[in-house]
């Protein structure tokens, strides 16, 4: 990959919020918090700033005592992408900067995905946002809408997103005692991970919600109902899944545990 033209930095927006896993960016994960294994591996990328967005002053205490960038955002924010635009305002960034908002729950993301994207973006001058999707070919992921799909146009950007199974083919209907099925064209699992031109995201708070968001509960659709342009950067692999369970949180303590013995 290119030398990147453009330094980007990656924005990590973290509440304590979660209902299933209370006070979860710091909850400990082999000796760290997480939020901290998150930032730690941002870090990894090619970034040239890595820093932590909360509404929390535990979150900011917790990042300032361990050396990680950090700043306190509004409460009352509806969305990630609303506190990563208060960021990018009291950060005083160029409207032609590039942000990559990295969730806090992933502290396991591949570091060169982020600079991937970043670079992706900043390739794709038409568009104000880049995300990323792999292939998928399990037809229970398929039809499962907690994965969210993506179908893209020629020149790879979305066309659409969904948690149904699309493009749906009729396969499907005469697999459904398989586990995978043949496919003419790949369904492609998006990733939820993005990077955005912080000119559009000063304007994003001020978009009306979309009635296709609204259905499909996906926030990202509300860029594409108001005719912005998503580039997809397709990989071939499946990036480690974050934590949203307790046994998502078991299994990543016991993945870094492995890892440090």
């Amino acid at each position: 990959m290119s030398q990147l033209a453009t330094p980007f930095t990656v924005i990590i927006p973290a509440r304590m919020a979660s209902t299933r896993l209370p006070n979860k960016p710091l909850l400990d994960l082999a000796g760290q918090p997480m939020i901290i294994r998150v930032a730690k591996q941002a870090q990894k990328s090619k970034a040239q700033t890595v820093i932590v967005a909360t509404d929390s002053p535990e979150i900011l205490a917790v990042c300032q005592r361990e050396g990680i960038e950090a700043l306190l955002t509004d409460t009352t924010h509806r969305s990630g992408t609303d506190r990563l635009a208060q960021a990018a305002t009291l950060l005083k960034l160029d409207d032609t900067a590039i942000i990559v908002n990295l969730q806090g729950d992933e502290p396991l993301i591949e570091p060169g995905l982020l600079t991937h994207l970043a670079a992706h973006l900043e390739q794709h001058s038409d568009c104000a946002i880049a995300t990323a999707a792999h292939p998928i070919n399990k037809l229970d992921d398929i039809l499962n809408p907690n994965v969210v799909k993506v179908v893209c146009d020629a020149p790879h950007r979305a066309l659409y997103f969904s948690r149904a199974a699309i493009p749906w083919q009729r396969e499907y209907e005469t697999h459904t005692e398989q586990t995978s099925v043949p496919q003419q064209q790949a369904v492609l699992r998006h990733i939820g991970l993005y990077a955005y031109r912080v000119k559009f995201l000063r304007q994003f708070p001020a978009l009306t919600p979309a009635p296709l968001e609204i259905t499909e509960s996906l926030e990202q659709l509300r860029a594409l109902w108001h005719g912005e342009k998503i580039a997809v950067l397709h990989t071939h692999h499946t990036p480690a899944t974050g934590v949203d369970t307790p046994e998502d949180l078991a299994r990543v303590r016991s993945q870094l545990t492995s890892n440090m013995a």
